[in-house]
Parts: structure tokens; C-alpha cells; sequence
């Protein structure tokens, strides 16, 4: 089953993926947390490892978005690590957090994502969990063909087993 969850930008996603699944050791993927700072880094959920994700020079391999600026190599990591993830058997839940407009651009996390959702459709033990802003939900679904998924609020957050 493929779940996306939507709200606002800044309306608590992240933090609601961060204690939905704090507890639970079925549950793995990347977040995207703010630091102190309020630079953006990737956390693997499940080892609890975290890697800069905000560019500081411009000399580094970027993917720029806006007034972002975002390492490559740290998109290529948590693509790497996303799609590692989905081939064990023992994790039902795999977070992407989150599709936005590079995605929509075929950058940032779209390899994973494109490939996950091929795996997640034919597989009824796993499920995919999806962070897209709510006035991108429509682009993103028809941008990678999702035509069966369930969306979710961070208040149905609370009833997903």
C-alpha cells in the first residue's frame, strides 16, 4: 500500500513521522529534519544516522531549488540507502520524506522513489509512505502514476498500524 502524507509546508510531518515511529522497529526510510540552525539534514530512521543535506559552498556538487541548495551527494546516498532498505524483508514501512519539486523534476530523491512504488505495488506485506506538500499531492500523483494510495493527514498518522 502506497500512503502519502500531506498537509502545509511547516505543518509538522517530519515531527509526526519522527514519533509515530520512534518505537516501532518495523518502520525505516530517510527524514528530513531541520537542524538547530534550520539547515535541512537526512536522517536514516532506522540506525538513527544523520548527513548534511544543505550545500555550505558553492564549490560542492549541488541541486539547487529555489533559494536551496542542496548536496548531490547526499541525494545519492539516501537514494542508495532507500532502495538497500526496500530489498529486506523485514521492514514493512519505508519513508520518503519528501517529494517535492526536484522529484517532479526527475532529481532529489526520484530514483528511489520512482523504483519503490514499482516494488510497493506488487507487494501486499510492505507499504511506502510518502511526504509530499499538499499543493504538490496532484502533480506528484500523476507525475509517478499513482492511481491507488491512501492519503493521510498527521492526525491518521495515529491509526496507521
Amino acid at each position: 500500500m502506497i500512503y502519502i502524507l500531506t498537509g502545509a509546508i511547516r505543518s509538522g510531518k517530519t515531527t509526526a513521522l519522527l514519533h509515530w515511529s520512534k518505537n516501532r522497529s518495523n518502520v525505516d526510510g530517510v527524514l528530513c529534519p531541520d537542524d538547530a540552525n534550520g539547515k535541512r539534514y537526512f536522517l536514516k530512521l532506522k540506525n538513527k544516522i544523520i548527513f548534511k543535506l544543505e550545500a555550505e559552498a558553492e564549490t560542492e556538487a549541488i541541486v539547487a531549488i529555489g533559494d536551496f541548495k542542496f548536496l548531490r551527494s547526499a541525494f545519492n546516498e539516501a537514494n542508495d540507502y532507500l532502495i538497500l532498505e526496500a530489498s529486506k524483508t523485514e521492514r514493512q514501512y519505508l519513508i520518503i520524506d519528501e517529494i517535492g519539486k526536484l522529484e517532479l523534476k526527475n532529481e532529489g530523491l526520484h530514483v528511489s522513489t520512482k523504483a519503490l512504488i514499482s516494488q510497493i505495488r506488487s507487494n501486499d506485506n510492505k507499504h511506502l509512505i510518502l511526504v509530499v506538500r499538499a499543493y504538490l499531492l496532484d502533480a506528484v500523483l500523476e507525475h509517478y502514476g499513482i492511481t491507488e494510495c491512501s492519503i493521510l493527514t498527521t492526525e491518521d498518522l495515529k491509526n496507521l498500524f
